[in-house]
This record gives C-alpha cells, sequence and structure tokens, in this order.
C-alpha cells in the first residue's frame, strides 16, 4: 500500500474533489431555486454560509480559470483542491501543504508559474 491509500485512502484519490468555491456557486445556485421555491431550512443555510466564508474565489469565471489553471499540471484532484482552498503564498508553502509526492514532478519555477497564475485571479476576481 502507497503512502497515500494510507493516509487518505483508495477511493478518496479515486473521487472528484471540489474546491470551496465550486461548492458555494453549487450551494448558491441550489438557494436561489429553493427560496423560489420557499423550501430552504438552516442546515443548508449554515453550510452555505461556511463555503461561502472560506472560498477563496468568487466569480464563476475565476473559479473555473482556477480549475483549469490546475488541471493543466496534471496534479491530483485532492492536491488541486488544497492549493484551490489554501492559496499558498510560496513555493515552500505550496509543497509543505500537499500530499507527499504531490508536487515532486514540478520544478519549483513551474510552481512560481502556478502561484504568480492563481494570485493573478485572485487579485482580479470579483
Amino acid at each position: 500500500m502507497k503512502f497515500e491509500e494510507n493516509v487518505v485512502g483508495v477511493d478518496f484519490l479515486k473521487g472528484k474533489c471540489l474546491m470551496n468555491s465550486e461548492v458555494a456557486l453549487i450551494l448558491q445556485h441550489k438557494y436561489e431555486k429553493m427560496c423560489d421555491e420557499h423550501s430552504t431550512n438552516q442546515v443548508f443555510e449554515k453550510s452555505l454560509q461556511y463555503v461561502k466564508r472560506f472560498s477563496q474565489y468568487n466569480n464563476p469565471h475565476a473559479v473555473t480559470q482556477v480549475r483549469h489553471i490546475l488541471s493543466s499540471y496534471l496534479i491530483s484532484e485532492v492536491d488541486l483542491c488544497v492549493l484551490g482552498n489554501l492559496c499558498p503564498k510560496s513555493v515552500e508553502e505550496s509543497i509543505a501543504m500537499v500530499q507527499p509526492k504531490g508536487l515532486a514532478r514540478l520544478d519549483d519555477e513551474a510552481i512560481k508559474k502556478i502561484l504568480t497564475e492563481l494570485s493573478l485571479l485572485k487579485k482580479f476576481d470579483m
């Protein structure tokens, strides 16, 4: 068994992960439908507040771009979401946040490029 499988489980590694920003967009859309039908509940509203609070990107286009940028580097879904949710500022911080070997195949310049692209998206996210 590989280290990664032992930490998060095989099924988790194969699953599709969503960043908080993506979940916020999905829940916001659902919430608007629920409001039209007058069927909201407190747990749903608290969940929506939580993901909105911890979302790094609010603009749907920015959220799509973040996923596209990170996906282009062929990193795992888990690592993609960690980077998209936490928005590290440095190469060292990025490497420390992801699973062992998560960014190992990327050199420091590639990681810097990812961080630069993400920070630009965050700067212009409205």
